[in-house]
């Protein structure tokens, strides 16, 4: 069996998907009027229609640094990749790659692309456009903290070092052949090369200037105007993509303050989609309705509350003179009650972590780290161990967050676990933007965190977050063993062995507690009465082209 079937197989395992055929007429509308006798019944899907959608305010919109939910979700509206995943099934289909295939050690891969496909600003998308696009993320004058994703190519520690200018991995062939050539066999880099951000880029539009703020893209639907801060980013349809046309005319990222008031937004029918607040998930299921599979919005049927490939953890910065010693880590992973904050915060709808690869991963493990769990005489007994007996001599932790988007509910239950153990916290919240810099910066104590999956495999949540010197490792973790296996895992074609290799790198990174996974993320989201067919798939991204709304 492939690796591609059996992942798509853990995913309905996991989640109990059933799947809902998309683009069908009659999904579920509640309360229609019945037509007079002789007049057509009036079917979807319907065109149309902008589509008003909650977000924060993003870090980026522009593929050369796209990391984290908000601008993502903008991002994969304006580009495609060359792959992309099935929104319900996380299974890899084509995009701008029509075809694809690697040599038999996975070391070399050939993506044929789509002809005839086409840039917002009218010219035809290339394979100098991929390669100009790769080098510029992978270009360390562009401090772009995604480049991981090609650490794999050929000539990547080349432009690390600037002993480079180029990707010598990365050819075009032709207009419409890319030829990728890695460091080592790489059998899951099909996956990877899936994110939004190694999408292609028109160095012309680059240059020109401004292109963050108005990005040109290959995607379904193009910027209306620049991105206006704090307020909104609009997009339209694009009448030139080379894809299924969407229904709706285009999107509206509305950019609001905090979580509070997009749901008030949205009980004013300002806002089509948006998170429920603390406390009110069951209250909201029982006026709109909940979606069967957890993934698809239908009127009636407007709440989500399907699995996401997600885990919300707690970082603690390893550099930081109390934080380094694993005991003290063991001691306030142990202290923290994550039921109750699954119970409390979520009203049961998000479940336990017990590791920091989520459930719907092929490879996923149940209890993996053997400090991912509640138990507050283990801990007390951890701080005796480290020296400081019921947190004596043990400094205030300060416990940081981005504010307005639900976090403090659960930073404030955190610290309180900890105040049980004798260990004091402080709360400082701060802006979304203000967090990540401080966070990239390295200069927190004990933070919150969300990672969410850019491509469903182990990897993803292994070797960005804990390999040595990865722009996305915020705990500052390292361990030279952990670096070598997850390079060999990496090399691993045997599909069984490889994940059985990263299994155990997983256990070995939960033994020293790098991190404190808290809770495996659930969809708790809800759809206005006008959203069709509207799929919020499992990694967090919204399915633009086959939503559509009530006229």
């Amino acid at each position: 069996m492939s690796e591609r079937l059996r992942k798509s197989i853990a995913l309905l395992l996991v989640f109990g998907l059933a799947f809902t055929v998309l683009g069908l007429a009659g999904c579920g509308g509640a309360d229609e009027e019945e037509p007079e006798p002789g007049e057509p019944v009036a079917e979807g899907p319907f065109e149309g229609g902008t589509f008003n959608f909650y977000i924060s305010e993003p870090a980026f919109i522009d593929p050369v640094n796209l990391q984290e939910s908000e601008g993502t979700q903008v991002g994969q509206a304006l580009f495609d990749s060359l792959v992309t995943f099935d929104p319900v099934s996380m299974e890899v289909q084509s995009a701008a790659a029509e075809t694809w295939e690697s040599n038999d050690d996975a070391t070399v891969w050939t993506f044929n692309l789509v002809e005839g496909a086409k840039f917002h600003n009218g010219r035809d998308v290339t394979a100098e456009d991929f390669k100009y696009a790769w080098e510029r993320i992978a270009n360390p004058e562009n401090e772009s903290e995604i480049s991981y994703h090609l650490s794999a190519v050929k000539g990547f520690d080349e432009m690390q070092d600037g002993s480079a200018t180029e990707l010598e991995g990365v050819v075009a062939v032709d207009d419409y052949t890319l030829e990728v050539t890695l460091n080592y066999a790489f059998a899951d880099f099909e996956y990877v090369v899936g994110h939004p951000a190694l999408a292609p880029v028109p160095a012309e539009e680059v240059e020109a200037g401004d292109f963050g703020e108005m990005p040109i893209g290959n995607g379904p639907f193009k910027m209306s105007e620049p991105w206006a801060h704090d307020q909104y980013i609009k997009v339209e349809k694009f009448d030139d993509y080379y894809g299924d046309a969407p229904y709706i005319d285009g999107v509206e990222f509305k950019i609001l303050a905090d979580q509070d008031t997009a749901f008030l937004e949205f009980q004013a029918g300002n806002v089509d989609f948006v998170p429920i607040p603390t406390g009110q998930i069951q209250s909201t299921i029982d006026q709109y309705g909940e979606s069967p599979d957890g993934y698809t919005s239908n009127p009636g049927e407007q709440v989500v509350l399907g699995g996401e490939l997600a885990v919300y953890y707690m970082l603690m910065n390893n550099t930081d003179e109390v934080l380094s010693d694993p005991l003290v880590r063991q001691a306030l992973s142990l202290a923290i009650d994550r039921q109750a904050i699954c119970d409390t915060v979520f009203e049961g709808t998000r479940s336990p972590a017990t590791g920091i690869v989520p459930e719907g991963i092929f490879g996923f493990q149940d209890d993996a780290w053997p400090y991912s769990k509640y138990d507050v005489e283990a801990a007390k007994a951890k701080l005796v161990e480290a020296g400081y007996p019921d947190g004596e001599g043990l400094p205030t932790i300060t416990l940081q967050f981005n504010s307005g988007s639900g976090h403090e509910d659960i930073i404030q239950l955190i610290q309180q676990d900890f105040a049980a153990i004798g260990v004091e916290a402080d709360l400082a919240g701060m802006e979304w933007a203000q967090y990540l810099d401080m966070l990239s910066e390295g200069t927190y104590q004990m933070g919150r965190l969300g990672w969410i999956a850019d491509y469903p495999i182990m990897d993803n949540f292994l070797y960005p977050l804990f390999k040595s010197g990865s722009a996305d490792n915020y705990a500052l973790y390292e361990n030279s063993d952990v670096d070598a296996l997850l390079e060999e895992a990496r090399v691993t074609t045997d599909d069984d062995e490889r994940v059985a290799a990263y299994r155990e790198i997983e256990k070995m990174i939960g033994e020293e507690a790098a991190v404190a996974p808290v809770m495996f993320y659930r969809h708790t989201r809800v759809a206005s009465d006008r959203v069709n067919d509207g799929v919020y798939s499992a990694n967090g991204l919204y399915d633009f082209q086959r939503v559509w709304l009530e006229q």
